[in-house]
């Protein structure tokens, strides 16, 4: 089957490309195959429940770990690799984590590439207290004091001064995730008609 057009050339079929127009039926069922990811409430939960540092454990290292890492760096690699290609490193870092208990983090594997720097990263203390937490132990100076359980204005409940507020106008949000469980904001109402 051939075409002519108007101004005298011959298509045939196999020069013809067609459109494919896709209707709001097909559409839909193209997108009942998709995949819904996680939403965000979930994201946010998973969240706030792993808390500060998430990704890192605490770890302090051994007395003696140099000698390990040498003597891991020896079985695995060999006495004298230079620097380390992604097989080698793979081998040595693994075997790293599982003898000694702590991994190289993704976001720091580029970094590592000669024995020396694997050293420096097991020689690292990681410490996963909050700074908060780390400041009230610590002794401050007398004019410093740091309130770990302090209070929040809400009129409904104050006895202080009676329920009236330092700044009329303003709505006290709570906005935290964890705090919203402990403490309750409130909306202050408009004192004119809108």
């Amino acid at each position: 089957m051939a075409a002519v057009l108007n101004f005298g050339k011959l298509f045939t079929p196999q020069y013809i490309q067609f459109r494919y127009v896709t209707t709001k039926k097909n559409r839909m069922k193209m997108n009942r195959d998709r995949k819904i990811g996680p939403t965000i409430d979930s994201s946010a939960t998973s969240l706030a429940a792993k808390g500060f540092l998430r990704s890192q454990k605490e770890y302090s290292p051994p007395e003696n770990i140099e000698g390990t890492i040498d003597q891991i760096y020896k079985e695995t690699v060999g006495a004298n690799a230079g620097t380390l290609n992604n097989d080698k490193k793979y081998k040595f870092l693994s075997a790293c984590a599982n003898k000694i208990g702590h991994g190289v983090p993704n976001s720091l594997l580029h970094t590592i590439t000669q024995l020396d720097d694997a050293k420096k990263f097991y020689q690292t203390p990681v410490n996963t207290t909050l700074p908060l937490d780390t400041m009230q132990k610590l002794e401050l100076p007398k004019n410093l004091h740091i309130e770990q359980e302090y209070t929040r204005f809400n009129p409904e409940t104050d006895t202080m001064f009676n329920g009236i507020s330092a700044f009329p106008q303003s709505s006290n949000l709570v906005t935290g995730l964890k705090t919203r469980k402990k403490y309750t904001g409130f909306t202050t109402k408009k004192p004119w008609p809108s």
